[in-house]
């Protein structure tokens, strides 16, 4: 489990903390200690998963030390990912614990020492030897470049068109930046850069092959990565950050122009973003667990969203009635089964915050909210409310551990920009020189010191022109 920089517990199959550890948190407060002592005595083994962001407690902590034939660079390479995947079995605490404010309560709390420092950055400043415009005091790295091969140690060559990303955190204290390929023709997939605990890259590697226009995805609280096809008979996969499982393919999720995905984390339940002019908004609950505690995605309801009355205000689920209609041309495409069904225009990026989802359609410039319990749709950010908007071309969605909503522009101004707690809109960085190209895959560090993220086509404007960088600073207080 994981909610903002607080206490995550991996590979636990119960989907909310309060029926792991009953009546702990009684008061507002809890220590984490207490937590960690709790989740020990619950009777429920962690999984072998790895975890998904997040320092691990710094009173517990976990090292890794490399096994196996190490004359063998292939062989210690491969080794050394499987004990980093062993290392991630369990469970760990983050810094800053959320906690249930009263037994039975389903509102999960945020504490204050995770506080943004996105209101108090300064002006951005001119570009720097990498083409970044950058608050002050931040600095930037090129990471990787499409053809290149990102350390010397490995052979393999960062992908074309980098695209929707995310980090996991490694059991020695460093973590892993995937990265989709939104290339066609089945060349598309998933890479992967491995970084150690001080931030230098130890490893590159493909996580899924064969595949087409991967665009966004979405992390899974049991340390997965789904990597959606943005392709009319686009479907989902499931993949090893490790790149020692193999990758597979979820029907069940749904056969459409896929974006992205986002997990509740209470509940298990998959959201999904369809980039069509007239896209639907659907969820997917798995019907089970796997024989290792891991929500089964291969079998579950598949259900289309319906806004009552209009475009925000209460939301009903319809079951959809065929969700892999492809190639059977007696079906209609998902988003024309359910005729009560919402239109959204060009659904994008979406990601999850306790119990709100946030996605953006970039057909209208909109950034949603979706509150999981109340079941309520609200419009956040509507580039049509201001007459000179800061954000346009809504494209790959993050959000911080201190609850800003950070947004990669497709167009605009090539820019990432931030909508603070307080509804602010302000530009965090902006890339020079990448006229053809779009902002993708932000994704921060688990110290949160470091944002990562790709100029899908660079400077050339073509897909052999990515390039991903790493932007260090003082995100957060």
């Amino acid at each position: 489990m994981l909610w903002g920089r607080g206490v995550q517990i991996s590979g636990y199959p119960i989907g909310s903390l309060r029926e792991l550890v009953p009546c702990v948190a009684e008061t507002d407060r809890a220590d984490p200690d207490e937590l960690f002592r709790a989740v020990e005595r619950s009777p429920y083994a962690p999984m072998n998963v790895p975890r998904i962001l997040g320092p691990a407690h710094p009173t517990r902590p976990r090292r890794a030390r490399p096994v196996g034939d190490v004359a063998n660079p292939v062989a210690f390479e491969r080794s050394r990912r499987q004990l980093l995947r062993e290392g991630l079995a369990g469970f760990g605490m983050l810094l800053a614990a959320p906690i249930v404010s009263g037994c039975g309560s389903r509102d999960i709390q945020f504490l204050s020492d995770v506080i943004s420092n996105i209101p108090n950055l300064g002006s951005l400043q001119g570009p720097d030897a990498n083409g970044l415009m950058l608050p002050p005091g931040f600095t930037s790295r090129v990471v990787a470049r499409t053809n290149e091969p990102p350390v010397a140690s490995s052979t393999y060559v960062w992908h074309r068109s980098p695209d929707g990303a995310a980090v996991f955190e490694t059991s020695d204290g460093g973590w892993v930046y995937v990265s989709n390929a939104e290339v066609s023709g089945g060349r598309g997939g998933v890479g992967a850069l491995q970084f150690a605990p001080d931030g230098h890259i130890v490893d590159a590697y493909p996580v899924l092959e064969g595949t087409s226009r991967n665009c966004a995805g979405g992390p899974t609280p049991w340390g997965t990565w789904l990597s959606c096809e943005e392709t009319t008979s686009g479907e989902v996969y499931e993949c090893d950050p490790l790149g020692l499982e193999r990758s597979e393919v979820r029907p069940a999720l749904g056969m459409f122009k896929h974006e992205a995905a986002a997990v509740d984390e209470l509940t298990n339940i998959i959201y999904l973003t369809e980039d069509e002019r007239d896209g639907c908004f659907y969820r997917f609950t798995p019907a089970g667990l796997r024989g290792d505690g891991r929500p089964d995605l291969t079998e579950g309801a598949m259900e289309v969203a319906e806004v009552v009355g209009g475009q925000t205000g209460p939301v009903v689920w319809h079951p959809l009635p065929f969700p892999t209609p492809h190639p059977n041309p007696f079906f209609d495409p998902t988003r024309k089964q359910v005729a009560a069904s919402t239109p959204f225009n060009g659904g994008e990026g979406i990601y999850s915050f306790g119990d709100l989802l946030y996605f953006a359609t970039k057909g209208d410039n909109r950034v949603w909210c979706y509150d999981m319990r109340n079941q309520e749709m609200t419009i956040t950010y509507d580039a049509a409310d201001f007459a000179n908007p800061l954000l346009t071309g809504v494209d790959n969605v993050l959000i911080s551990d201190a609850g800003d909503v950070l947004v990669a522009e497709d167009g605009g101004n090539l820019e990432i920009v931030a909508i603070t707690a307080a509804g602010d809109v302000r530009p965090v960085v902006k890339i020079v020189g990448h006229n053809r190209s779009e902002v993708a895959g932000p994704a921060f560090d688990p110290s949160g010191t470091r944002l990562y993220f790709s100029s899908q086509r660079g400077q050339s404007g073509s897909s052999n022109g990515g390039m991903t960088f790493e932007v260090s600073g003082p995100w957060f207080i």
